[in-house]
Parts: structure tokens; sequence; C-alpha cells
């Protein structure tokens, strides 16, 4: 009995202790997040630091303290997890993008980022597949099989979009940001169904069937993916419009539109799709439609909540990166052979650079057959397209852990040497190369001072803030303009703008009318649109009873 008491004693002891590290570990982690964005509001003007590069830079010191602290045993106070990475971090992230995305812009520019995004990435893909398979093969490094080398190339052919998002900014560059932006989620969700794809197929014994069957699987997975966002995004907007909850309560509201949305990101994964592609068309079809359909409370509301979420699942993710990076554990196995892991990152980080040429500049020269002179991509743009895009991030580690190791660790050679090769490409690429962006872009687009003014239609049915928190002005005259006569010389020679067209006449025929959007939302009690024709009801009356005009 007393043996049985005290083992119980042992054991609380013992949960209390863990508990009480974990909260410690949280306490840290949430104090490093406030001093990263801290220290990215003192560094907001410098032309040469981001918050990614602060919060790498802060979680590689801390890792640095805690491994002396602990006498070289742990340099983490949190265990890396794939699903922490995939379920909680990335969808707040992707969604964010699309929701808050200058769709104009995007689908202006569509052609030239599926070509880069998808196609792209799949001759980045093949080059660093075979370049890695013919110079690892040479190195001895381990037994690597064919399924590896592939998932070489799928790791680092994911782009990170995170990272050049905030090196590039908006409103100075519309043309490149919306390239590189839309490319980078694109490339992602390539990258993880190609990735998938690989795991899912025996590829020891390939032939002719299993290639096709490869590719057939890619392009499903890639267009039921977009489809589901697209079907969620509506759901969520007729939900809106038929119900409008906002009359009640705006918390509901705002609680609705963050659960549809991870809904559809949650869909995905337990259909086995790309919940990538699934969220940020999701997020895409929500700004469109459903955010019209929720009071303007909670479009203020919504915007900066995903915003938030977005931000600091950002810079979680960073920080985190820069901490896990040194932790001892995964350099010990390649202590006995540090050439060869150099060897390794020098040779990914050069297939990194020549995947990305074999498509920029090929790509950009038939995109620009398509395009008129003002749109066509320079030189400048595409050596600027090209270098952005080199960086690589939380999604190549987190696929990189996948393939290579069991619960982030591993003993087999070859897989320790690719981890820490990873590591070191991400940490390398980030740093540096996030380092000379803003300044090649201030050097090859230096911004000019732009003052544009907008001619606002103010309607019962719409209000000042949409056009300012939506990103688009009400009046675009690269598509408003267009000759009502679609010729098919035109649809040839700029297809972009007459598929525009034809989307528009549809769109407000048929889409807005059942799913809501910009001033066609229909007059029910409570709802933005009956609200303001009350005002603008009780406005006219009180004119009349003082007898002004």
């Amino acid at each position: 009995m007393a043996i049985g008491l005290s083992t119980m004693l042992k054991k609380t002891e013992t949960m209390l202790g863990s508990d009480h590290a974990s909260v410690v570990s949280m306490n840290l982690f949430v104090a490093l997040l406030c001093a990263c964005i801290v220290l990215g509001h003192l560094l907001e003007e410098t032309r040469w630091m981001n918050e990614s590069i602060t919060a790498l830079i802060i979680g590689s010191c801390t890792g640095i303290v805690i491994l002396l602290i602990s006498g070289g045993k742990s340099s983490r106070i949190l265990v890396f997890s794939e699903d922490l990475f995939f379920i909680y971090l990335l969808p707040p992230i992707i969604f964010n993008a699309g929701f808050q995305v200058k769709k104009k812009q995007f689908f202006r520019n569509f052609t030239t980022i599926m070509f880069f995004g998808a196609i792209g990435t799949l001759i980045s893909f093949v080059i660093i597949s075979l370049g890695a398979k013919h110079f690892f093969e040479k190195m001895n490094i381990g037994d690597l099989t064919i399924s590896d080398y592939l998932a070489i190339g799928a790791i680092f052919s994911a782009t990170d979009s995170v990272c050049t998002l905030q090196v590039l900014n908006q409103d100075d560059t519309p043309l490149l940001y919306s390239l590189v932006f839309g490319e980078g989620v694109v490339n992602d969700a390539t990258s993880v169904v190609l990735f998938n794809a690989i795991q899912r197929f025996d590829l020891t014994n390939i032939n002719s069937t299993i290639a096709l069957e490869f590719a057939g699987n890619f392009f499903y997975l890639f267009i039921l993916s977009t489809a589901l966002g697209v079907a969620a995004g509506l759901l969520s907007a007729f939900i809106m419009k038929k119900l409008y909850i906002g009359r009640h309560s705006t918390d509901r509201e705002v609680a609705l539109m963050m659960l549809l949305a991870y809904l559809s990101y949650m869909l995905a994964e337990l259909f086995h799709l790309s919940s990538i592609l699934t969220v940020f068309f999701c997020g895409i079809v929500m700004s469109h439609y459903t955010w019209h359909n929720v009071t303007d409370k909670s479009k203020v509301t919504t915007k900066h909540t995903f915003a938030a979420l977005s931000f600091l699942a950002e810079i979680f993710i960073f920080l985190y990166v820069g901490m896990d990076a040194l932790d001892i554990r995964k350099w010990d196995v390649v202590r006995d052979s540090p050439g060869q892991s150099i060897g390794v990152s020098s040779i990914l980080l050069g297939l990194i650079l020549l995947g990305r040429a074999a498509f920029v500049f090929p790509l950009s020269f038939l995109s620009n057959l398509t395009k008129s002179p003002d749109e066509k991509l320079d030189w400048k743009k595409q050596v600027t397209i090209w270098w952005a895009g080199l960086m690589r991030g939380a999604v190549s580690m987190a696929l990189a852990y996948n393939q290579f190791t069991t619960s982030g660790h591993t003993k087999v050679l070859g897989n320790a040497i690719m981890i820490t090769s990873t590591i070191t490409v991400v940490l390398f690429s980030t740093v540096v190369f996030g380092l000379l962006t803003k300044p090649l872009v201030k050097h090859l687009h230096p911004s000019s001072k732009r003052s544009s003014t907008t001619a606002l239609q103010i309607t019962p049915g719409s209000s000042l803030q949409e056009p300012l928190l939506n990103g688009d002005s009400i009046y675009d005259p690269y598509y408003d303009h267009i000759d009502q006569s679609i010729t098919f010389r035109m649809f040839l020679k700029t297809p972009s703008r007459a598929i525009h067209h034809y989307w528009r006449k549809f769109d407000n025929a048929v889409m807005r009318r059942i799913f809501g959007g910009r001033g066609v939302s229909p007059v029910v009690p409570g709802s933005p649109v009956e609200t303001s024709i009350r005002q603008w009801s009780e406005g006219v009356e009180i004119k009349e009873q003082n007898g002004e005009p």
C-alpha cells in the first residue's frame, strides 16, 4: 500500500513538473513573440530588415542561450510538429492571403500566375530531382531511393511565400506583388500535392502507366481542391445572405465566418486534397461575396482579425524555425561528416537558383506574347520575380521532417544530412536572400509617389468603408472601358480581358443575385442595405421638415 502511494506521488510530481515546464515554455515563447513585434516596429523603416528575418534571428539567439543553459542538451522550448504547422499555423496565413488579395490584380495576371505556380514548379521539381540524384549518388551520402530524390525535388521547389510577401509592398509594386504572391500560394499547393502523390505511389519500379496515374492524380487533386474552396466560400455567402446573423449579434457573425473558413481547410484534409488551394480560393470567394453580406462592424472586425491571426502565425513560424535550427540532436549524426553536409547544402542552393531561372525567364517570354506592351514583364521585373522566389521556409522544413525523420529525429546518416542541409538552406536563403531583396527591389524599381483620386459613388447598398477595406476601387479603368463587343481576335490577343468581361456580366446577372455582393444585397430587416436606406430616408424627411432642398 505504501509502495503504491509513493509511486502515485512520484507520478503526480512528474506530471506537475511537466505542466509547470509547459507553462514556463509558453510564457517564454509569448514574450519572444512580443519582442519580435516590438523590434519589427522599431525596424519598420530599415532598408534591410523585415519581421521574418528579425524573428529568425531572435529564435536563433534564444536557441543558443537555451543550449548554453542546458549544457548542450537542448535548444528548444517547444517540439516541432507537422500537425501544429499544417493544421493550426498555415491555415490563417493562406486564408488571409486570399481574403486580402487585390482580386483585380490577381485575376488580371491569373494566366502568368498559373504558369509560374504550377508549370514552373513542375520544371523546378524535375531539375532539382535530377540534379540531386546525379550529384548525391556520387557523394555517397546514404541509401536514398528514387522516392527520396523526387521528394527532395518537391521539398525544395516550395518557395517561402510568407517571407516574400513581407519583402514586397502591395502598393509600391502591385504587379510584382500580385505575381510573386499568387505564384507563392499556387507553388506551395503544387509542391505539397506533388509530395503527397510521391508518398502515395510506389515509384521504385516506375513505368509509363504509373507516370500517367501520377499525373492524373496530381491534376485531380489540383482541380478538386480549387472546386471545394469555391464551394465552401459560396456556401458561407449563401448562409450569411439568407440568415443575416448580424442583425442579432455581430460576434456570432464573425465567429461563423472564421469557422466556415477553417472548415474548408479541414474538409480538404479529411478528403486528402490540397488544403492550401482550398482555403486560398475560399478566402477569395468569401471576400467577393460573403464579406458584403455582413454588417459594417463585422467587415472591420473580420479584416483585422484575419490579418492579426496571419501575422502572429507568420512570426511564430520564423521564431520557431530559428530556434529549432540549433537542436543539437539533429547535428550529432553528421558531426563526423561536416564536409558532406556543406557540400549537399551548396548543391541544393545551386539547384534552387538554376531551377527557378529555368522557368521564370522562358515562361515570362511566353507570357509576354499574349500581353499588351504596357503589361509585359521587362528584364527588371523578371529578375525581381526570380530573386524574390529563392527563399525557402517552414513548408520545406515540414516536408523534409515528414520524409526523412521519425518524431523529428533520425539516426540514418543520409536522412540526417538531408535534414541539416534543409535547415541550412532555409536559414541561408531567408537571411541572405531576404536581406538583399529590399535593396534589389528599390534599385530596380524606385518608388514614385503616386496620388490617385478615385470617385466613389455611394449608394444605399454601399459604404464608404468598402473600397478602403476591400483593397479594390469601385471602378477599374482597365476593365470598365472595354468595348462591349469582344471580337475573336481580341480574345486571342488578350484572353484575360475577354474572359473577365464575360465573367463580370455573368457575376452581375446571376452570382451576385444568389450569393450577394457589393451593391446587390437584399433588403432584409437590420441588414446594411436596409439600414442605409432607412438612414437616407430619415435624412430626406428631416430636410423636408426644415424646408431644405
